[in-house]
């Protein structure tokens, strides 16, 4: 019962039930190596049936795209609101791309990758459009960690951040996001607040006019105040976890690190006495380890770890 349609809260699943590096599909020309072999593949699923095993991935995003008009176009028509979720299984690896956009860009099989998405992304959009629903609709686009940088650059890129993929370094972590809703947020607009991934329920919640529920502790808040111009997103602290075990804390633009280790070495965490401390306004790659002999620093790491202690 973990499929998303039977334990959270969906009402139609179309996808994978895990990531392809976990039962890298044998054939299709992909480049599986024996760490991803698996027989005999990762499936698709369409609720609980799997309808083709190994799924042959160069054909998925199309697959994606047909099931999320279809799926909008009888919500629309049932006069339905509606929740559509994309995961992309692009651009993981092992990676993969539509004959369509082999060759399609200077940044090998990736760079593909990213263009086939692009371009999916780019017809959900249309699609929205064509059924009048474009200001009647938020979107949201972000991702769930920064590049696998064991996989060197069929992996990815964090640009200036340090560190990737399963680590609380800010590679591992920070993510680009974009929120397009015509009429309600202004085009054009960069807001470097601190935002996560778990403030989409809560704003999603509020949007929709639902309460929040009481019996549970939430650890998102409402993007609206930023989305809406009025305000900042009411959020100055952020707590870096890997697994259940607190790595690193947030507090404004400092950042204090407890334990470092690298996202998928072998490696044990490494404790920091005291913490590694970096101003991310400043040095947004910690690449500048701040004193914290110095009274000022002390304080803004006292004030790090009140917080630590509050949460």
């Amino acid at each position: 019962g973990s499929l998303p349609h039977q334990s959270f809260g969906f009402d139609y699943f179309y996808g994978l039930p895990y990531s392809q590096d976990e039962g890298c599909p044998p054939g299709y020309k992909m480049p599986c190596s024996l760490e991803w072999e698996a027989a005999p593949g990762v499936p698709l699923f369409q609720q609980d049936e799997i309808i083709q095993q190994p799924v042959n991935l160069q054909t998925l995003t199309p697959r994606y795209n047909e099931e999320a008009f279809r799926f909008m176009e009888d919500q629309v028509n049932k006069s339905n609101p509606f929740f559509l979720y994309m995961a992309y299984d692009e651009v993981h690896v092992p990676l993969f791309a539509s004959p369509k956009f082999y060759n399609s860009s200077l940044r090998g099989l990736f760079g593909d990758a990213v263009n086939e998405m692009d371009d999916s992304i780019g017809q959900i959009l249309q699609k929205i459009k064509d059924l009048g629903i474009d200001d009647n609709t938020i979107v949201f686009f972000t991702s769930d960690n920064g590049p696998w940088l064991n996989h060197g650059v069929n992996g990815g890129s964090a640009g200036l951040f340090r560190g990737g993929k399963g680590s609380t370094w800010e590679g591992g972590m920070r993510e680009p996001t974009i929120i397009r809703w015509p009429g309600k947020i202004a085009p054009g607009t960069v807001n470097m607040d601190l935002g996560s991934t778990m403030d989409i329920f809560v704003t999603s919640l509020e949007l929709a006019g639902v309460p929040l529920p009481k019996n549970v502790p939430l650890d998102g808040v409402s993007l609206l105040p930023a989305l809406y111009g009025t305000g900042p997103i009411p959020r100055d602290s952020f707590f870096y976890y890997r697994d259940s075990k607190l790595y690193a804390a947030r507090v404004g633009a400092f950042k204090a690190h407890y334990y470092t280790q690298d996202g998928f070495g072998f490696l044990p965490p490494a404790p920091q006495d005291p913490p590694l401390l970096y101003n991310l306004n400043q040095d947004p790659s910690e690449a500048y380890q701040l004193d914290t002999t110095t009274p000022e620093n002390k304080a803004i790491l006292a004030k790090i770890n009140a917080a630590v202690a509050a949460h």
